[in-house]
């Protein structure tokens, strides 16, 4: 059965042309740009191994990764958090507009802490540092596919003095209680937009949240969210 559009791809779409139609002075908000990664939110299980056709196999690894949204203020960021994981445990992903760039402040394995900028390009995340010891470029590059039921994240190399990036390893990700053969009824999470999931009551309706981060904005200040969430909806009629 054809599977619909990821439902936060279709959103990210819009505010992608909201952007282009937009006076250049016009920046969209951190919240706004973020929105468009709506379907990274969620728990992910999956395999990482060199990114190479004759990649040994006795060199994969397991890892998990979830996705949620945090609120803080009017700091708005995704927060990202792995289990197992080789290289990562924890990440915040936030929106610069001054810069118009995208911002990932990782902290690996080993403790380390390390800062990715970079912006989407076709629909892929791409996001580049330079390592301060070797001045090697290092670069993540992190997507969706399979119609948001998979999530990939790749890391490549770029020596000092070097044109080309060289392939790392490569992580790919299937979404906790994804079915790829099924339909799903889709709903708006009333704080971020994204793929609503559980549900939260207020003046004796029922709204839907996507992750944990975005219920507990919700829980601080309901009336806020249900009156964006209802100017979003009579703005697409």
């Amino acid at each position: 059965m054809h599977r619909l559009l990821p439902f936060a791809l279709i959103a990210s779409l819009a505010f992608l042309n909201m952007a282009r139609a937009a006076d250049d002075d016009e920046a969209l908000s951190p919240k706004q740009a973020l929105q468009a990664l709506n379907d990274y939110i969620g728990d992910w299980h999956g395999n990482g191994s060199p990114d190479s056709p004759r990649a040994d196999p006795r060199d994969t690894w397991r890892e998990s990764v979830g996705w949620t949204w945090r609120f803080k203020g009017n700091d708005v960021w995704l927060a990202m958090k792995v289990k197992d994981g080789k290289y990562f445990k924890t990440g915040e992903l936030r929106f610069l507009p001054e810069k118009k760039h995208y911002q990932l402040r990782i902290k690996t394995a080993e403790g380390d802490k390390q800062v990715f900028e970079g912006e989407i390009r076709k629909d892929i995340l791409t996001l580049d540092r330079v390592d301060p010891k070797t001045r090697e470029t290092q670069r993540l590059k992190m997507n969706i596919a399979a119609d948001g039921a998979r999530f990939v994240y790749r890391y490549e190399y770029r020596p000092r003095g070097r044109t080309i990036f060289y392939r790392g390893y490569q992580v790919g990700f299937t979404k906790e209680g994804e079915s790829l053969g099924a339909t799903e009824v889709k709903v708006e999470c009333v704080v971020s937009g994204g793929l609503g999931k559980i549900p939260v009551s207020y003046d004796g309706k029922t709204y839907f949240v996507c992750c944990s981060g975005c219920l507990e904005a919700f829980k601080e200040n309901p009336a806020k969210y249900v009156k964006e969430y209802e100017a979003r909806k009579a703005g697409k009629k």
